[in-house]
């Protein structure tokens, strides 16, 4: 029993040596697979984090369309709000002139009345032309007839009230002209032209998809390319002096376009109230939103800065004068002989 003990002790132990070398392998594949499983699930936190990043940048850019188009549809409301107040004054003014012109018909009574009612009829017209559109050409020609009536009759009594007249035709003649109309026009003219600007970031895109296909065909010359376009990637030089043109969405350019016609519509409409700060502001942002984002070297977008910079250069705060004397001596003359 003794001498057998000590034998059976070596021949275990050598056993025991035996089976290490297999632990020390399942060991090592248990921490390479967990180190396995410890990058999959880095990696897969990573994918997660970027898509929720992602999701929220994506929720801010539908929020931020729908602040754009919610103020784009303000403006148009607002637009549409003096456009309507507008139509209101017209409509008010040729309202008056059908119960100036049922007035006057009742009481013309004599020749001297009827040629009275209808100079005042004429300059009361021409007063609301005035002050609501500032129609300086419209006054003058009223006022011209009005003269011209006055000396048909040829009466010494009618000369104080030419001599009123003949003052207020001197003072519409002095007064610098603007050319309204044309002013319009032109503005018509760039907002119906801005969907066919060509943005700066659509040019640059075909430029570099040209410069690509002209690369010459062959293994050595596509490889000098991959490896330059490598290289590229690693560095990058940018001029701070001529910024790269922003690229824009599809419904980040709808949106552009729209803001420009809007603020172009708010210069005519600052054009017709003779609003010079507001229409030279309107004016230069659409310069600037047109030279920033468009393509300036293209002959619709050339054409619509030179209209948008003579629009700039043109003044319309014009100091326009009133025909009020000239209205109160004829409305004091028909009262006076009256009487």
């Amino acid at each position: 029993m003794d001498d057998a003990t000590p034998a059976s002790t070596p021949q275990a132990g050598r056993r025991g040596f035996r089976l290490s070398p297999l632990w020390l392998a399942v060991a090592i594949l248990g921490l390479a697979l967990a180190w396995h499983w410890y990058r999959n699930y880095e990696e897969t936190n990573f994918l997660r984090e970027e898509l929720a990043r992602r999701l929220r940048d994506s929720d801010a850019e539908a929020r931020e369309a729908r602040a754009t188009a919610k103020l784009a549809q303000e403006a148009v409301r607002e637009a549409q709000t003096r456009l309507a107040q507008l139509e209101a004054k017209v409509a008010e003014s040729q309202s008056q002139q059908v119960a100036l012109e049922a007035l006057y018909q009742e009481l013309s009574r004599s020749r001297d009345e009827w040629v009275f009612a209808e100079i005042e009829q004429i300059l009361t017209i021409a007063s609301q032309q005035l002050q609501l559109v500032g129609n300086v050409q419209a006054a003058l020609v009223a006022l011209q007839t009005a003269d011209s009536r006055l000396a048909r009759s040829d009466r010494p009594q009618f000369i104080p009230l030419r001599k009123v007249i003949a003052r207020d035709i001197e003072r519409l003649k002095a007064t610098p002209s603007v050319d309204m109309v044309g002013l319009a026009l032109k503005l018509d003219q760039v907002i119906a032209g801005v969907e066919a600007l060509p943005l700066a970031h659509e040019v640059r895109l075909a430029g570099s998809s040209r410069a690509e296909a002209d690369v010459a065909d062959g293994f050595w010359s596509r490889l000098g390319t991959e490896v330059w376009g490598e290289i590229r990637q690693l560095v990058r030089v940018r001029s701070i002096e001529r910024p790269q043109p922003p690229l824009l969405a599809p419904n980040q350019a709808f949106f552009l376009r729209e803001n420009l016609k809007l603020r172009l519509l708010s210069a005519r409409l600052a054009l017709l109230a003779r609003d010079q700060t507001t229409f030279r502001e309107d004016i230069r942002a659409a310069q600037t939103w047109v030279q920033r984002y468009f393509d300036a070297r293209a002959k619709s977008s050339a054409a619509a800065l030179a209209n948008l910079k003579q629009l700039s250069a043109s003044g319309i705060a014009i100091e326009v004068p009133t025909i009020a004397d000239s209205l109160n001596a004829v409305r004091n003359f028909k009262v006076s002989t009256r009487k």
